[in-house]
């Protein structure tokens, strides 16, 4: 089968895609029961009877998270149901100890909505929202042996831990139109989605810990003929690829899949129906199950759980408390900060936006907050594999420690020094320049007295001052820094110089 590039594919075909965006909320307690909702505790710590599934143990909904659900719901434009109900959705997997979830079906909460994604050149693509239900997660398996991935495992071991951790699910239409710039669509897609959530405080959006994760359906049709409607030829099979958990993972399994499935169409052999692994070392997808329809669920109404029936007084009152949706947010930081395209492009890439904005809330101005984490804390992220959020740094120490630059107690060279500590830590920004004592030195007894070492030994600079070659003074900055170990004050260290020499500067 010959191999395909993904713009080979889209000149060949027309995608069709559609997403799912699991949300984990961040309530303190499971969905239908009274266990820690939390990340990082010991394997099979954190569960009961109830969310066991053990005989004779009843659920009860969780009213914070349904609550969330709903804000979410409105952000993204949805209606809201007057009555819903959860239902069972009936498989065995390892993971699910209770051999069902505890889902919506045919009446979710949140329906027919709609979400303006905004692309790297401005450009707006509107996306259809199906549905957004409520659920529980499901645990999680770990593969033993092998690559770490189910195949060709030794053995599997299961934490249910997160088995009952309130789920919203957030259901697309199928999307077309989108044609090569599928995948792009498909990456901002999400991350609105996980800004948004991010933003209504209801997840912490972190998609390396599974609290966002996407499964990414993608099919592929012949492309219409001259004078034919796009929209009258029928959809090619889809494959699903689950669990995709990056941004840059989805844009990526986009791109396998369309050269994947179009090798396979324009050899004439047919798409399986089915679900994918993705496997993000090898940048590809291997297949997982053949996939079911809704009718092979065995969905029936939970027999153990009332109605969720919100009036619509309180959703009303829930629509008041939605924040700033992202896009306006951006458009108006841009305009607010003077940022140019590129530099909130990349911050809201680097996922380093909320971060500058609360930086600036701080006391920093934009420009300064904006250099410290697209640059030298951006660098160290890199260097330690992390994302930003991760560091051990919060806004308010980078808006400290710049506020220590602008009141001339350090300077830039100084700040850095000052940040390793911290990221060391070492305590606050002040802690660290007083506890190093990087302060400037600024007294001028103390750089007079450098500055005629300096120029004693370097004689011939001052008499190329004198005759107009003020660059020369530079040498001597250079040679009093150095003496200082940077903590010279270089500005007053250059009007001494001049003043030394007889030159106004």
């Amino acid at each position: 089968m010959k191999a395909l590039t993904y713009e080979q594919a889209m000149e060949q075909f027309d995608p069709v895609f559609g997403i799912e965006v699991h949300v984990e909320l961040n309530t303190a307690t499971k969905m239908f029961c009274g266990c820690a909702n939390e990340f990082g505790a010991e394997p099979n710590t954190q569960v009961c009877p109830v969310c066991l599934g053990l005989p004779g143990a009843m659920p009860v909904t969780n009213e914070k998270a349904v609550e969330s659900a709903i804000r979410l719901g409105l952000s993204l434009g949805c209606e809201i149901r007057e009555s819903s109900r959860f239902a069972r959705k009936n498989y065995f997997y390892p993971d699910l100890a209770k051999d069902y979830q505890i889902s919506q079906y045919d009446e979710p909460t949140c329906f027919e909505g709609s979400l303006d994604v905004v692309l790297d050149d401005g450009e707006v693509f509107t996306v259809g929202i199906e549905r957004a239900h409520m659920e529980e997660d499901a645990g999680k398996n770990t593969h033993k042996g092998g690559t770490g991935g189910i195949q060709g495992a030794d053995y599997s071991l299961v934490d249910y831990n997160r088995g009952g951790v309130p789920l919203v699910e957030i259901v697309t239409k199928p999307i077309t139109g989108a044609g090569a710039r599928t995948a792009e669509v498909a990456r901002a897609y999400v991350a609105t989605i996980r800004d948004i959530v991010k933003a209504l405080d209801i997840s912490d959006g972190r998609m390396e810990q599974g609290s966002v994760r996407a499964d990414v359906n993608l099919s592929l049709r012949p492309k219409a003929a001259a004078g034919e409607d796009q929209d009258a030829v029928p959809f090619g099979k889809r494959s699903e690829t689950k669990n995709v958990n990056s941004l840059r993972a989805i844009e990526r399994a986009i791109h396998h899949e369309a050269s994947r499935q179009a090798g396979l169409l324009l050899a004439g052999k047919p798409v399986v129906q089915e679900t994918r692994h993705w496997h993000e070392d090898t940048g590809s997808t291997t297949p997982g199950r053949s996939k079911e329809e809704a009718e092979d669920y065995r969905y029936f109404p939970e027999p153990d759980l009332l109605p969720v029936e919100p009036s619509r007084e309180w959703v009303e009152e829930l629509r008041g408390t939605l924040p700033e949706h992202p896009a306006k947010m951006r458009a108006r930081l841009k305009e607010e900060w003077g940022f140019s395209d590129t530099d909130m492009r990349d911050a809201v890439n680097a996922d380093a936006l909320s971060l500058i904005a609360d930086t600036v809330a701080a006391g920093a101005a934009p420009q300064s907050a904006r250099k410290w984490w697209m640059g030298e804390l951006a660098r160290t992220a890199n260097d330690r594999e992390v994302a930003l959020a991760e560091l051990p740094v919060t806004p308010a120490d980078v808006a400290e420690l710049q506020g220590l630059v602008d009141a001339g107690t350090i300077n830039d060279k100084l700040a850095r020094q000052a940040l390793e500590g911290v990221l060391a830590g070492e305590g606050s920004p002040r802690e660290v320049v007083e506890s190093r004592g990087l302060e400037v030195v600024s007294d001028d007894s103390a750089l007079e007295a450098a500055v005629d070492e300096a120029l004693a030994a370097q004689p011939d600079v001052l008499a190329k001052i004198q005759d107009g070659k003020v660059q020369a003074a530079g040498a001597i900055v250079g040679a009093v820094m150095k003496a200082t170990r940077g903590q010279a004050d270089a500005g007053r260290v250059r009007e001494i110089i001049l003043q030394r020499a007889g030159v106004e500067g």
